[in-house]
């Protein structure tokens, strides 16, 4: 089997190392470094080794003014996009692109590649308050969000609800009346419901990401299932066989992870990603 390149859970290769990213591709292959365990392997990465490149990335920005779209599919790769697209929050997410500029390249990306080949993730969502004790969210821009992503031929919106890990907690400590917050089940149920709606208007399929208890307790009538972030099934549908659709054993599979094989490169350490976003899993507690 060929092999799916993930680029990247750990950072954002498009937005800030594109140009290490095509080194390494000239060079032949990836030094892929195990985040747990520090084990090493080669993977190779010559056209004729890779069934396709998932890229992730919540800046498209530098991708789309470096031409890496055409530079990567005139060389033989097979391209997938897994586009963040959320409300502007300049607290939540302190140096992503305004709005405006982030659903320009959408459009751009869509234009760009295969029609079917672009999932929009409106991923995670955020809820918390600050000293006034209001409950705030991250919801304000969905629906406009979900407007442009229609005119632009998006079919698969993807999300979940901010999982809280204890790195974040020591970053928000000194923010002095601040807190993240978790919101009953009535009340997922409820934002879920809403966001579907919204989208099946618009033709845009809803699914979510590790969010396996929260879906069996949907109502019948809810039609929102898991996804996939690395959907390998799809990426024989959109350009051949010759790619594993066995589970991502490595990921979240308990929770809901419905990702295929890949093989993430970059490097949490080695390639920091500087949005900076306050609830981030990858970004250091204290930076």
């Amino acid at each position: 089997m060929k092999t799916v390149i993930s680029a990247s859970r750990r950072t954002d290769i498009p937005a800030f190392y594109m140009p290490w990213f095509m080194d390494r591709l000239q060079r032949g292959c990836f030094e892929v470094v195990n985040p747990y365990n520090r084990r090493s392997r080669r993977v190779p990465a010559s056209p004729d080794a890779v069934h396709s490149i998932v890229f992730w990335s919540k800046n498209f920005g530098p991708f789309i003014d470096g031409n890496y779209n055409r530079l990567l599919q005139d060389a033989g790769y097979n391209l997938f996009f897994n586009f963040t697209v959320n409300s502007e929050d300049p607290l939540l997410e302190p140096q992503v692109p305004p709005l405006r500029q982030r659903l320009k390249q959408l459009t751009a990306l869509q234009k760009g590649g295969n029609p079917r080949g672009v999932t929009w993730r409106f991923d995670p969502l955020v809820f918390y308050s600050k000293e006034d004790g209001e409950v705030r969210d991250n919801l304000n821009d969905f629906e406009m969000i979900a407007a442009a992503a229609s005119d632009a031929g998006i079919e698969r919106c993807i999300t979940s609800f901010m999982d809280f890990y204890p790195k974040i907690g020591r970053r928000i400590k000194s923010m002095g009346g601040f807190a993240f917050l978790d919101p009953p089940v009535e009340k997922k149920i409820e934002i879920l419901g809403r966001m579907q709606a919204t989208l099946s208007s618009k033709g845009i399929v809803l699914t979510t990401c590790c969010e396996n208890a929260l879906l069996e307790v949907l109502p019948a009538d809810l039609e929102v299932n898991a996804g996939a972030c690395v959907p390998n099934d799809l990426l024989a549908e959109l350009y051949g066989p010759g790619v594993s659709l066995q589970r991502d054993r490595g990921q979240r599979v308990k929770a809901g992870c419905g990702c295929k094989v890949s093989v993430d490169v970059g490097s949490y350490a080695e390639h920091p990603c500087y949005h900076r976003c306050l609830y981030c899993y990858a970004r250091p507690a204290v930076s």
